[in-house]
Parts: structure tokens; C-alpha cells; sequence
């Protein structure tokens, strides 16, 4: 795996997209919420046994918000809500806050470039804890097949307001078929290595 792509945060922690020399446009993300680090350690486990993986990576968007162990990043924006959609709105300033303005952070901003340039037609992004496959835009059919594998629930809703997300950005407003894996935080995630590297094997093929 080659860097592609790279900033450095507030904090001087960079976040990188990650991709081999021959790659499918499909890319997979891990911490949006630095709370929920499980995605950076399941790409990373993966990507040691698959060097040459055909797909893009960002292990991990908001390394600031794993460094402090918060939802947020370093400014208190949740990057879920900060993204340039039509139903962007200004919040009160909590663990959703979704910036003062649409694509104010820097994390967004990265991201943002990269779907831009790299133009993925499927996007796999890790979350926790809800331990359902969310999904939006065309991507009923690819969540169905991973619910199979990891045996959770799909729902095409969250099941309350996301203004700003990226959900609604990517695969609402762009059309790129989106989901959103919330995996079950009350599992060791030792345990999640299968099922979970399981659903990247069916991606890459």
C-alpha cells in the first residue's frame, strides 16, 4: 500500500489515503468518531495480511478525536455532520455540532477531495455501536450481502436527523452507493477480524 494522498490535522496528526498501484474505486473509512476506533484497527489488521489489495483506504478520518478518546474533532465538530449537503444546518454546539459552516473542517475537506479525484462507485464506512448496515443511495442490494455476512439488521434509516452527514452527501446527493457498518461495540473486536475482513474480500472482488 502506497500513500496517495495525505493532510495533517490541527493536532499534526496526519490522515492518509491509502491504495496499491492497481486499484478498484472502492473506498473503505474508518473513525469518522474518534470514540469509535474500531475501524482504523480492522483495516490495519487487514491490510498486513493484504499488502496488495485493490481497494482505497483511510484508516483512520479523525485521528485527533482517537487521540482525546471524543466523538468530535480537535475544533468539536462531528465530521458526520459537517458535510456540504442541502440539509446542512447550524446546531447548537454539543457532540453533533456540525461546525460553524458546511466542509469548515479539515477532515471534511480531505475526504471531500478525495471522492472528488478518486470518484469511488461504493463506499464502506465503519462506525459503532448500533450493530445495523445502514445504507443510502443505490446500495440496497451490496448491504443485504454484507448483513448476510456479519448477521446484522439493514436499515436504510439511522432512525433520527442526520443534517450534513456523509450518508446524505455521498449517497444521496452524489448517488455513490454508501454504507455505514455500526458494529457492535460490546464486542471484542478480536472478534470482529472475520466477519468484518470477510465483507473487504467481497468488495475487492
Amino acid at each position: 500500500m502506497k500513500i496517495l494522498k495525505y493532510t495533517k490535522t490541527k493536532l499534526g496528526n496526519e490522515i492518509q489515503l491509502l491504495g496499491g498501484t492497481d486499484f478498484k474505486n472502492i473506498l473503505v473509512i474508518g473513525v469518522f468518531h474518534g470514540d469509535e476506533p474500531q475501524g482504523k484497527f480492522l483495516i490495519d489488521e487487514y491490510l498486513k495480511t493484504n499488502p496488495n489489495c485493490p481497494m482505497l483506504f483511510i484508516p483512520c478520518l479523525n485521528p485527533d478525536g482517537m487521540q482525546c478518546d471524543v466523538r468530535t474533532n480537535s475544533n468539536g465538530v462531528d465530521l458526520n455532520r459537517n458535510f456540504p449537503t442541502s440539509n446542512w444546518e447550524l446546531t447548537e454546539k454539543n457532540e453533533f455540532f456540525g461546525g460553524n459552516c458546511p466542509a469548515s473542517e479539515v477532515e471534511t475537506k480531505f475526504l471531500s477531495e478525495v471522492i472528488e479525484e478518486y470518484k469511488p462507485n461504493l463506499i464502506l464506512t465503519l462506525h459503532a455501536p448500533f450493530k445495523v448496515v445502514n445504507y443510502d443511495g443505490p446500495a440496497g442490494e451490496i448491504a443485504q450481502r454484507i448483513a448476510e455476512i456479519i448477521s446484522y439488521p439493514v436499515e436504510e434509516s439511522i432512525g433520527y436527523p442526520t443534517p450534513g452527514s456523509f450518508g446524505t452527501y455521498c449517497g444521496v446527493e452524489k448517488c455513490i452507493p454508501t454504507i455505514t457498518l455500526e458494529l457492535d461495540e460490546e464486542c471484542p473486536v478480536q472478534e470482529l477480524l472475520e466477519p468484518v475482513h470477510k465483507i473487504f474480500d467481497l468488495l475487492k472482488n
